[in-house]
Formats: structure tokens, sequence, C-alpha cells
């Protein structure tokens, strides 16, 4: 997808299930699409997920520089140092889930996944019998003390695709706007086994 039109369009649906699930409170969250050359389509800062319309979308460059006269989320940085990264990453979702951000309390520094069916959801996991590990992130107002730790990451491991930010919510990306939205469910459905599963455990 490489049309700026096409992409706000794919994303305004995105954003509808995404905040559907309640995966994006109010005003939070932030979705991404690569475009053609170095542009990425972002949402606007302030936008309503579930209520997306095409003026809530804005071009900006791989550096995150608006390339229109809008304000993109101060968030941002953390879209396209996954873009930057990795040339195959064509979309880029973040939202903030209850599940994702109660357990991003409880987890300390990572969660653990393995033995899971649901694993095979993400890409290059072709059996249950694999191991997933997610890191969790301190939050953190300075965006590029933020990405540095984020970066430090990306360099040193072949990572899950996505992270936590602490009482925050979730980053998860993929090779398309359809891979992402399956990340996205398969991590859910993670954070509500886990919590359940910690629960019956107590």
């Amino acid at each position: 997808m490489t049309n700026f039109t096409e992409a706000a369009e794919a994303l305004v649906s995105a954003g509808r299930m995404i905040a559907q699930n309640g995966w994006v409170p109010a005003t939070s969250g932030n979705f991404s699409v690569r475009l053609q050359g170095n542009e990425v389509a972002i949402t606007v800062s302030g936008a309503h997920k579930g209520r997306l319309t095409s003026a809530d979308m804005m071009r900006i460059d791989l550096e995150g520089k608006p390339l229109e006269d809008k304000r993109p989320s101060a968030e941002t940085l953390l879209h396209v140092q996954l873009y930057r990264h990795d040339p195959a990453i064509r979309a880029v979702l973040h939202t903030h889930s209850v599940n994702a951000t109660v357990v991003s309390r409880l987890a300390g520094s990572a969660l653990q996944f393995e033995g899971l069916e649901i694993l095979k959801a993400f890409a290059g996991i072709t059996t249950h019998d694999s191991r997933l590990q997610v890191p969790v992130f301190d939050n953190d107002q300075d965006m590029q003390r933020l990405a540095r730790h984020v970066a430090a990451w990306l360099g040193d491991v072949a990572p899950a695709p996505g992270y936590l930010i602490g009482g925050h919510g979730l980053y998860t990306w993929g090779a398309s706007l359809a891979e992402a939205l399956r990340h996205l469910e398969a991590f859910e459905y993670l954070f509500k086994y886990k919590l359940e599963t910690w629960r019956i455990c107590q």
C-alpha cells in the first residue's frame, strides 16, 4: 500500500475495529502505514481512533517531520524508528488497552509466552512449540531517550513484533496493515491469557 488515499482509508477502517474492541479509549493510540519513497501516513494528534476520517491523517518523512500543516503524535518518533530499522515493516499500531496496560505493570522487564497455539499468528512462527518474549520499557515523556532504549533491543535481539511501555500500552507492527492487525489481536489474546493465568494461580 503506497497511495496516501488508500492508506488513509485503510487506517480509518482499522481504527473503527480497534476502537470497537476497546483497545484505544478516548483519543489514545496512533497508527501509521509506510508509503512509497520516504513517506509515512500517520494519524494526527488528538483524534479519536473510532471516529477517524481522512482529515485525521497526515504525511511525515522517515525522520518524523510533518510534510503538511498538521500535528502528528508526540510518539511519532517510535513509529519512524521502526520503519528505519526494517524496510519490511509497512504498518505500526500503538494501542492502550486495559489488558496491555495492566500486564505491563505486573510483568517486570519482559513477558514470556511458550507452548501456545496462538503464537502461530505471529509472522515467522510456525509451531506452538515456540517461545516469544515481549519486552516492557519504562514509560518516558522524553521520546528520544525512550527510542534509544527500544533501539538497543531492536539491535541486540531477534525481536518479537511488538513491545510494551509500562503503564501505557502496546506497539506492534507487520509487513502489511493486515499483518499488524493480526499481531495486535494475538497480543491481546496473550495479555488476557497471562492475566487470567496469574489470577487463577494466586
